[in-house]
């Protein structure tokens, strides 16, 4: 998960509303309300507001001239776009890591692993935030601060298609493959192993929460 450092009021009300539209606290279309939020985070409408902007400027949060707010709808072209852009970058930011981990790395991915649990609706919000855990430590071994920043933030802009994808009754084995996947990659990585670490990424991708939430909704379109 991505930490924050607060400098200021709208710092502390822009973590804690995007927070809610991750987890589903604020559903898509929601209104804000704001006073009733401003109050609830004990500070005034002013720094509520510049968070507000700042969150419809990367896209959360929908304005309309009144400067009433919603959030945004979940969009599956942006979802599409955003699983394309990942299976492009995260399997080379992987191999990257394959050649450059240091014993810290390696201690980091370690204990990333140990915390791991299938992404079910059993586990929900835990397993998630293992789960990019996990995936973080592996990014930061590649020690590509471009790819490092790019994939953490299409990490973020994934996170409500992610959970729509948790939400398909496809049984738990998927979900232990998918956990199974996440200790064989590391071990690549930790091997030195790129193209293998490579070559499992991308398939870890192609079968992600993500890419069944996608083709469910293909197969949906196709059939309607």
């Amino acid at each position: 998960m991505t930490t924050y450092t607060f400098t200021s009021k709208a710092d502390v009300a822009y973590a804690e509303i995007r927070q809610q539209i991750l987890d589903g606290t604020l559903r898509p279309g929601a209104k804000l309300q704001q006073y009733e939020l401003a109050d609830l985070l004990g500070i005034s409408i002013t720094p509520l507001r510049e968070a507000v902007r700042r969150l419809s400027g990367e896209g959360w949060i929908l304005l309309d001239a009144h400067r009433n707010a919603r959030v945004a709808g979940m969009d599956l072209e942006e979802a599409r776009q955003l699983f394309e852009t990942r299976r492009a970058l995260e399997p080379a930011a992987i191999a990257l890591a394959a050649d450059r981990r240091t014993d810290d790395d390696i201690a980091r991915m370690t204990d990333a692993l140990e915390q791991l649990l299938p992404v079910t609706r059993e586990w929900g919000e835990s397993a998630l935030a293992a789960h990019r855990a996990v995936h973080e430590a592996l990014y930061l071994s590649s020690h590509n601060a471009v790819m490092i920043r790019m994939l953490g933030d299409l990490w973020d802009k994934s996170d409500r298609y992610r959970r729509m994808g948790l939400e398909l009754p496809d049984g738990a084995e998927p979900r232990i493959r998918d956990f199974n996947e996440h200790h064989e990659i590391v071990q690549h990585v930790i091997d030195g192993a790129a193209e293998d670490a490579r070559a499992l990424a991308l398939s870890h991708i192609d079968h992600s929460l993500t890419a069944t939430a996608l083709q469910r909704q293909a197969n949906a379109d196709q059939s309607g």
